[in-house]
């Protein structure tokens, strides 16, 4: 048995410039921003990442990290655009591989399954095909002889998920009610780092729960930080709900003021004590 804890800033240190990121999560619901936050507090840069994007690709995207985006929309989900992504976007700062939702999962279980693409439908007679002109299609070698387009496998060198419970070990549990993709994100990197909103015994994952919430297998797992109210300020059913009010603040305050506000501290830490002098000062 292997204890994987380490904090945010050990996980990230692992990490490197260039690298391929995935990070799990959707939208602006369970995302990793502990671990985010703390790849801002590092000198990592030139990323590509692959995210079904929401504020994590705001803030990376404002901070000048990002070489290559590749998702299927950029959204704070009650704000239907992310705004850093969309200004990043409009100023040039990166490139952007766009497909379909169901491309990049496919590209996902792809990488997971160590295939080089897999023949889907998803795609075919929309501008995703224009956009991107890379991709290729494949014809079945059976009777129907149907075109489908062949989706890349989307091999990462990292994955970020944040959960609700896990152990030492790397088992990772969820209890809201989507499981989304994050163990997919795990199976197709080299390495995966786990953050969860409480650690807890390996017994206590299996008592009371379905099996089917055991989502993440410790094989997968590199580290596992625990990290309460690690996802702030997205949602992380049921242990808490998206900060609106916050993620507003976030949505229309220009970068440098957010940024030296509540990321220059210098831990996960200052983070949450900075927001909890916001909140104060909203009474």
């Amino acid at each position: 048995m292997t204890d994987k804890t380490m904090t945010p800033d050990e996980a990230v240190a692992r990490l490197r410039s260039g690298m391929t990121i995935g990070i799990g999560g959707w939208g602006s619901r369970r995302k990793p921003m502990a671990l985010v936050r703390a790849l801002l507090r590092s000198e990592i840069t030139d990323l590509t990442v692959v995210s079904y994007g929401g504020p994590d690709v705001g803030l990376l995207a404002a901070a000048g990290r990002i070489r290559r985006l590749v998702t299927a929309f950029a959204t704070l989900d009650s704000i239907p655009l992310e705004p850093h992504f969309r200004a990043a976007r409009e100023r040039g700062a990166f490139e952007l591989t766009e497909y379909d939702e169901a491309m990049v999962m496919w590209g996902l279980r792809a990488a997971a399954h160590r295939l080089p693409f897999l023949p889907v439908r998803a795609g075919l007679g929309s501008d995703v095909m224009r956009v991107n002109p890379a991709l290729r299609t494949v014809r079945s070698p059976y009777e129907d002889g149907e075109e489908l387009v062949a989706v890349p496998a989307l091999r990462m060198d990292a994955a970020l998920v944040h959960v609700n419970r896990a152990d030492r070990l790397g088992n990772g549990q969820y209890l809201g009610p989507d499981p989304y993709f994050d163990d997919l994100f795990c199976q197709a990197a080299d390495t995966a780092y786990v953050s969860c909103e409480r650690l807890v015994g390996t017994a206590e994952l299996t008592k009371g729960a379905a099996p089917q919430t055991l989502l993440i297998q410790r094989q997968y797992v590199t580290g596992v930080v625990e990290t309460p109210n690690g996802a702030h300020f997205t949602s992380c059913a049921p242990d808490h709900g998206r900060d609106e009010a916050f993620q507003k603040l976030y949505a229309t305050t220009p970068w440098p003021e957010f940024a030296g506000r509540f990321l220059s501290g210098g831990s996960e830490r200052a983070y949450q004590a900075a927001v909890q002098a916001w909140r104060e000062e909203q009474r």
